[in-house]
């Protein structure tokens, strides 16, 4: 989390999976853990694919030097842990700088924003190997050889062998190909973004690596490079199937409390609010949906939206799916499972057809363990060449690992403890108008409503690796499956014809924990009871608990009762039932009935706590316990209303637009620093306004090659500049009050009369920093790390204050629901004197429009909530939160039903056109 916040990319989906289990004689688990990393973008149809690199061209590294990583021998990455030295171990650790990533990326980003001029050729990240995987990877793929100068490569430590130079797998490097004549320019864009870059080589005809060391005056590599990276000889191994004996699920003795309780608490089903908060989830402005759902913000969403630009509704939309445990029982039916629950859960989104979606397949497997060689070759065959073929998907991409099992020797025993075999799916889709997707949030404001399962395993209720076979030590002996691949096709022709109808209000599958965990997360993101008819099931307690918590393929869609018999129709013509398994209830309780008799009933308010205990637990442990038990106790309130915004303006008015049809576009200055990552949406919403923006780097103004002079204004952009090691945009300042010509221009600009500025998140931070600098800004605090103590993303309410900043005029009064997404923003005075000096614009409020006094509606533990302070004369503004992010309603987590394109947010940016004239 922390890396990829610092990298600027936001955290939408992921899944969260423990287990250990005695299986057939052997222990299953993850002991040696799986994690996945994954994304999504779009490429330009001209920088797709790889340039031809001709003779001559010059091979260079981009990014961190080298360092002693990744020469275990095998690496950890792909070694039976325990199997290696620990020396070894060590040494494959690889180890993260986000910083140098971000200042990389920034290299890469404006290499292809020049279009035509693009000087980067063909380009490869270094992973797996080092340099002497990666180098010859570039040149191979175009039919060249290459000259490489070892000693050329950046290298943080000297003492490293040739060997270790050339092999290490430090990260944050990529190795690309850039002709002579561009060199000059490609360096120009290092030097503004302070990459180290160097030229290591340069391409040749002979199809030979030869790698030069100077400081021994020697060749250690010289060789043909396809016999490098040929084709190498076909592997063949001799596997078995191996059969163990497996007991079925025994329900006897088990009650629904007692079900309904272990069941919520495991963590693969409980609440994942721990994960999920500090995870930035709105960084570069383009989310439209993510895991939060609803006004009350609860992490139950079921697939990832993103838009393609800031003007269009157009996106994409992405979903995971694993089902890991049914593995120790049929590893066949684990895969094609995890595939089916990706596309179920990918369905909550309009992506446009089944045959546009595509998977990532990530596949890991104790290779050489008794019978997961074979479970592995059976799986792989029947997801790749017969379950994806029939849905007409496609596995374009994907990883693996082979070496999940751990192995100790402690006190004369041996220990040995292998991991299921484990495919986890990611699926991605394209979406016309990502605003068509789905939630879990039960609608109670829109009349009587009633709740539909769409069962594709044609009432099937197998136990076998489910949670409620878990929680009570059990495995069983019949897993769920994907019996027919064409109702899940069928399911995604219907839910087309559904939407195009605007028929479904709420969407949630069937997965882990089962239905019963299905409707309870679709009550606590609604915040409402539930009445569940479980009419169809048998009528005894087994038969109830088999129909609430297997885990068989199916989604819940909730509908209008007055829709409810023409969506019904609609499934019954692509061969599916809606079959009516309840509806909300006003009592805030979820109650169970069969044929009218009642078989369980909790509070929702009791069983959400359950749900999200776990979350609590992990956050007593790790944050600042105080805070973690005043989140679990906002569960508590059960008449919360939510997040309520209040407007006292019109959002669509856009004031701007006469100032616009002018025909000036004043310029401002969209400031940023080294491993800054905001400033994209920064300048979309000020180009909105009517402004003419600008990427200005702090190299910028150091170097000489612009002046804040010709300005009217700048905003200061939201990261990690200097990766905060300083503290919260202390660096950022540092650059400012240490450099000569930098503080002159900023001295001159503070002290124009006509100049404004904003800084939001990390140019908030760094402004503060600079308050002996701003007019009227002397008792502004400085801000420190979160009370928290750890980095909150969330979706909070700001006030808007009766203020003198140009960017709130006629805002006062509103309560808007904004992002955060900060480490260091809890505002701290020097004097505490200081808190009466300052002039607060916005604050924190709770879900009544109270000020904000608890964890986590104050986000970062400020005093009063204080969120945005401003100057006398209103031109400069500071604040934690990102308006800059939820510019426009789609890229809101949650908002009312009626808000048009511009979001309340908006209307700051318009403000500062207006002050401008």
């Amino acid at each position: 989390a922390s890396f990829n916040n610092e990298f600027g990319r936001p955290n939408l989906g992921g899944y969260f999976r423990t287990y250990e289990q005695e299986v057939g004689g052997a222990v299953r688990g993850y002991h040696k853990p799986i994690m996945i990393a994954g994304g999504v973008g779009a490429v330009r149809d001209q920088h797709a694919n790889k340039a031809d690199i001709p003779s001559g061209a010059l091979l260079i590294q981009l990014g961190g030097p080298g360092m002693l990583i990744g020469m275990g021998g095998g690496s950890a990455s792909s070694m039976a842990t325990g199997a290696n030295t620990a020396d070894l171990d060590f040494d494959s650790v690889q180890r993260g700088n986000a910083e140098i990533q971000r200042r990389a990326q920034e290299v890469i980003d404006r290499c292809w924003g020049l279009g035509d001029r693009n000087p980067i050729l063909s380009i490869h990240d270094v992973g797996a190997g080092g340099l002497s995987n990666a180098l010859p990877e570039l040149a191979h793929g175009a039919g060249r050889g290459e000259r490489i100068d070892l000693r050329a490569a950046p290298n943080e430590e000297p003492g490293m062998s040739p060997r270790e130079v050339w092999s290490n797998e430090a990260q944050e490097r990529y190795v690309l190909a850039v002709p002579p004549d561009q060199l000059d320019a490609f360096t120009a864009i290092c030097e503004r973004e302070r990459c180290p870059f160097a030229v290591v080589g340069v391409a040749t005809d002979d199809h030979r690596i030869q790698v030069r060391d100077a400081l021994f005056g020697n060749l250690p590599v010289d060789m043909d490079l396809p016999a490098v990276l040929g084709k190498p000889p076909r592997m063949t191994r001799d596997v078995q199937r191996v059969s163990r004996p497996l007991a079925p699920v025994n329900l006897g003795g088990i009650t629904i409390d007692e079900a309904v309780g272990r069941v919520l608490r495991h963590p693969a089903v409980a609440d994942k609010t721990f994960l999920v908060s500090i995870g930035d989830r709105t960084v570069g402005g383009l989310c439209s949906r993510d895991q939060m759902v609803g006004p009350w913000q609860v992490p139950v969403a079921d697939c990832a939206a993103t838009l393609m630009s800031f003007e269009s509704y157009a996106g994409e939309a992405f979903a995971m799916g694993e089902r890991t445990p049914i593995a120790v029982i049929d590893a066949p039916a684990s895969g094609r499972m995890a595939v089916a629950e990706a596309l179920t859960n990918l369905a909550a989104a309009p992506v446009d057809a089944l045959n546009r979606v595509k998977l990532s397949a990530n596949w890991m497997a104790a290779a050489g363990a008794p019978g997961e060689d074979a479970a592995l070759f059976e799986t792989v065959r029947s997801v790749a060449l017969e379950l994806c073929p029939a849905l007409g998907v496609a596995i374009p991409v994907g990883k693996d690992s082979m070496s999940m099992r751990t192995r100790w020797n402690e006190n004369g025993r041996s220990g040995d403890v292998i991991g299921p075999l484990s495919l986890i799916v990611s699926a991605f889709g394209p979406c016309a108008d990502v605003r068509g997707t789905w939630t879990p949030q039960v609608r109670t404001d829109l009349g009587p409503t009633a709740l539909l399962l769409v069962d594709l395993a044609a009432g099937k209720t197998r136990l076998g690796g489910s949670i409620l076979a878990q929680v009570f030590e059990q495995a069983g002996n019949e897993a769920p499956d994907v019996d027919d691949p064409a109702r899940v096709g069928a399911l995604y022709k219907a839910l087309a014809e559904l939407r195009d109808a605007g028929l479904v209000l709420a969407y949630h599958d069937r997965s882990d924990g089962g239905l019963f965990v299905t409707l309870a997360e679709m009550a606590f993101a609604g915040h409402t009871g539930l009445a569940i008819d479980a009419s169809t099931a048998s009528a005894d307690e087994a038969g109830i608990l088999a129909w609430l918590f297997a885990e068989e393929l199916a989604v819940v869609l909730q509908v209008r009762e007055r829709d409810r018999t023409r969506a019904q129709a609609i499934l019954a013509s692509h061969g599916l039932e809606g079959m009516v398994v309840g509806a909300p209830a006003g009592d805030d309780h979820l109650t169970i009935r069969r044929e009218g008799a009642p078989v369980f009933r909790a509070s929702r308010v009791d069983l959400h706590r359950a749900w999200s205990e776990t979350t609590w637990q992990m956050q007593l442990l790790r944050d600042h316990p105080m805070l973690a038990q005043q989140e679990y106790d906002r569960i508590l309130d059960a008449s919360d209303p939510g997040i309520s915004p209040a407007v006292t303006f019109d959002p669509a008015e856009d004031i701007a637009a006469p100032f616009i049809a002018g025909g000036a576009r004043p310029k401002v200055a969209i400031l940023r620093e080294q491993g800054v990552n905001g400033q994209v949406e920064m300048a979309a919403a000020f180009t909105r306004a009517g402004f003419d923006a600008y990427d200005v780097h702090m190299s910028d103004l150091a170097d000489g090659r612009i002046s804040l002079d010709g300005f009217a204004g700048y905003a200061a952009c939201g990261g990690f500049s200097y990766g905060d090691v300083l503290g919260g945009g202390g660096g950022w300042a540092k650059s400012v009050l240490f450099n000569p010509r930098v503080r002159h221009e900023f001295e001159r600009f503070f002290a124009r009369p006509d100049s404004f500025a904003l800084g939001v998140c990390n140019g908030c931070q760094m402004m503060a920093e600079l308050k002996s600098m701003i007019p009227g800004a002397a008792h502004w605090p400085r801000f420190l790390k979160n009370a928290s103590e750890q980095f909150e993303a969330r979706f909070v309410t700001a006030e808007i204050l009766e203020s003198p900043s140009l960017f709130f005029r006629g805002m006062a009064g509103s309560r808007i629901p904004v992002a955060t997404a900060h480490g260091e923003g809890q505002a701290t005075f020097d004097d505490p004197a200081d808190r009466a000096r300052v002039i607060v614009a916005a604050r924190c409020v709770d879900n009544y429009g109270r000020p904000a006094e608890t964890y986590p509606l104050n986000p970062n533990g400020s005093p009063d909530a204080l969120t945005a302070l401003t100057t006398a004369d209103g031109r400069f503004t500071i604040l934690m939160p990102h308006p800059e992010r939820v510019f426009r309603t789609v890229q809101m987590s949650w908002h009312p039903d009626g808000w048009g394109e511009d979001s309340p947010w908006m209307r700051i940016f318009r403000n500062a056109r207006v002050a401008i004239g």
